[in-house]
């Protein structure tokens, strides 16, 4: 076996090598000080230019104005499907959710511990393989927020346009396809992304804050669930994951490199289209899971005629250095998550096993 296999996995997921090779370059002697990035102080200038350099890149690719801040913060997107009710949401008031996946089933089951949540929609009746077009959705019009999953990590949906609020504002878990494509930022009101896919390593949650949210937090709320302090303090109310922005930066810096988030969207959509194509050319033997206007370009996720044959799938797959194609747990199947960093050359080696693997069992 190689040194390096193709990674499928959801998360944590393939970084860049170059960013890989530079965290590895400076992993004893950051930038020549004599000291590793994980041994700084976070109160130090070094990292102090870590961090700005963090936020610059992040603001750039997505360009966000000015009055937006922009937090690294810990605790997951988990712990946001928490802190957005309990900064936004009182007892008496309502928000409106927008159902489309098991993440969101999860940020739902949290915010109705904090008041009144209207699920305005949900695909769970047909097994989470669509999201709601536009005019699909009716807004509460007295809801505090509206939430939603830009991209369902374990179904493989995601949605292809911006959500519009109509005034209300918009919170969007974009953990699995924030970076992959360009946004239109002013749409939201927050969101927010665990940094484990598509921004960085595991163990940084990216929060996009817009200001006029910060005034509306709650005076007496816990400080390290508090947005306006954590914006207030820079993302340093307590020690942030150095090591983590740090790479955050680095990731940055690529894409940036690689043209920005409108040469992403291409690249991202012609690998997903190329293992969609196998899919639908197998006469059957793979079949999708999302309907064709709700595919993921980062997480497409099918079925093959048994269970054993998925697992044999698996198996021989990870013997030819292809690695974390089973499906999530709770639904089974094969799901090949393809995320920014995922390079082409590992599509075609899997289309091509594919189509070897259909046709010895098909």
């Amino acid at each position: 076996m190689t040194d390096i296999i193709y990674n499928f996995s959801a998360g944590p997921a393939v970084l860049p090598l170059p960013v890989l090779g530079k965290a590895r370059e400076e992993m004893l002697s950051l930038h020549g000080i004599g000291m590793s990035v994980m041994e700084i102080s976070h109160r130090s200038k070094h990292f102090e230019t870590i961090l700005e350099s963090a936020k610059k890149g992040i603001r750039d690719l997505l360009q966000i104005p000015w009055n937006y801040q922009i937090l690294f913060l810990q605790g997951g997107a988990t712990l946001q499907f928490s802190m957005i009710p309990m900064n936004f949401l009182a007892r008496n008031e309502s928000a409106d959710y927008v159902i489309t996946g098991a993440w969101g089933e999860k940020a739902l089951k949290e915010a109705e511990r904090c008041g009144k949540i209207n699920t305005i929609y949900s695909a769970a009746d047909s097994g989470f393989n669509s999201v709601p077009a536009q005019d699909e959705l009716r807004f509460t019009p007295d809801a505090r927020y509206i939430h939603y999953v830009s991209n369902e990590t374990i179904h493989g949906v995601e949605f292809k346009y911006d959500l519009d609020g109509g005034g209300i504002p918009v919170v969007c878990d974009a953990s699995s396809n924030i970076l992959s494509k360009p946004i239109e930022i002013e749409k939201y009101a927050l969101i927010y992304a665990g940094a484990q896919k598509n921004i960085g390593p595991s163990g940084v949650t990216l929060v996009i804050i817009r200001d006029d949210l910060l005034e509306a937090v709650p005076k007496n709320q816990h400080s390290m669930l508090d947005y306006r302090k954590l914006a207030e303090q820079g993302s340093m109310l307590n020690t942030p994951n150095t090591w983590g922005i740090y790479l955050i930066g680095l990731v940055c810096d690529w894409l940036k490199a690689q043209g920005g988030l409108a040469a992403m969207k291409g690249r991202n959509e012609a690998k997903a289209a190329l293992i969609y194509n196998a899919i639908e050319s197998s006469d059957g033997f793979y079949r999708g899971h999302a309907q064709a206007g709700s595919r993921s370009i980062m997480n497409v996720t099918f079925r093959l005629p048994s269970e054993d044959l998925e697992v044999q799938f698996c198996s021989e797959a990870a013997a030819q250095e292809m690695d974390g194609l089973k499906g999530h747990r709770s639904v089974g199947g094969i799901r090949a998550s393809i995320y920014n960093a995922f390079q082409m050359d590992g599509v075609e080696k899997l289309v091509e096993f594919m189509a070897d693997f259909a046709g010895r069992n098909g």
